[in-house]
């Protein structure tokens, strides 16, 4: 296990100082301003070279299981609910079990993506569209369906806490661009335009071994200067265990920089509260964290999001 030595604490932004990575961030990946953002990058060429990735055929997913009990980072469970009376249909015949299921797409315990539809900011979304064009309705543009072909290509696993020496990053730590570069140092690989990055913070592990708290109010999470890193990769998919956002935020005026940078800035889904306790050991037993990634979120043309199940092909 690789060590290094946790950071000390970071700068706080002021909300000037966040305006001014905003658009740099902003003007930075002018590449990425159409509807589908920085998928765009995710060319034929670029999914064939991630196929390659694959060696063993083994497959790993990188969702958790969907809670259906509240708790405290979890007071809007989904609902599961069979329809009619599965256990006491006739003897003979044919008959079919069948459910119904409820969720909060965007809460902070299932694994789900985040359209470029679902950051309001300054009154405008992603290339800004008017927030208007988000109604009771739903999303007019900028939805989930951006991705109705799904999103495939090269995923990279950074293990922030392997490269600390703990278990998970305890919640209020933030990972910083300079933690990113090291991890790919000491896992032997190179961030690279058009990958779908996933950072580890241990949440998964942290929340199974000590249970759940309120992660609204206190996670661990990238800093928002950590960005400047994936501008300088030119990935162009985010996902990691936690909400990808530390809390209490470090930016005035602002709870969630890192969502407003990824999504709003620079054209990046976001996938939030994935797990990574079964990738992890794989990716260390064979020695490699890089991977090819399949990512179907549901056709669902006028949402925010969805569920997701993210699954790693090694």
């Amino acid at each position: 296990m690789v060590t290094h030595a946790r950071p000390a604490e970071p700068p706080r932004l002021t909300e000037d100082e966040f305006g001014v990575l905003y658009r740099r961030l902003h003007s930075r990946s002018a590449w990425a301003a159409g509807a589908r953002g920085a998928l765009d990058a995710l060319t034929p060429a670029r999914v064939l070279a991630a196929a390659r990735e694959v060696r063993t055929g083994r497959t790993v997913t990188l969702a958790a299981p969907v809670e259906t009990r509240a708790g405290p980072d979890n007071p809007e469970p989904a609902k599961h609910r069979m329809r009619g009376q599965p256990g006491e249909v006739a003897s003979s015949g044919l008959h079919f079990a069948m459910d119904s299921f409820t969720m909060n797409v965007h809460g902070d315990a299932d694994s789900h993506i985040d359209a470029l539809c679902h950051v309001i900011y300054d009154g405008a979304l992603h290339g800004g569209v008017p927030a208007s064009s988000v109604t009771v309705d739903g999303a007019t543009t900028l939805s989930i369906e951006a991705a109705h072909d799904g999103i495939v290509g090269r995923g990279v696993l950074l293990d922030i806490p392997r490269l600390r020496g703990v278990p998970w990053l305890e919640p209020g730590d933030h990972v910083m661009a300079d933690d990113l570069a090291a991890a790919e140092t000491a896992q032997h690989l190179r961030v690279s335009e058009g990958d779908l990055l996933l950072v580890r913070v241990g949440h998964r592990r942290r929340r199974a071994e000590l249970g759940p708290w309120q992660a609204a109010r206190e996670r661990a999470g990238l800093h928002p200067s950590a960005l400047e890193f994936l501008a300088d990769r030119r990935v162009c998919v985010l996902g990691g265990d936690g909400n990808n956002d530390t809390a209490p935020s470090s930016t005035e005026g602002v709870d969630f920089p890192v969502h407003v940078l990824a999504v709003h800035a620079m054209g990046l889904h976001l996938l939030d509260y994935l797990q990574f306790e079964d990738l992890a050991p794989v990716c260390e037993a064979e020695g490699r964290w890089s991977f090819l990634c399949v990512i179907a979120p549901l056709r669902l043309p006028d949402a925010t999001g969805s569920p997701v199940n993210p699954i790693a092909v090694l």
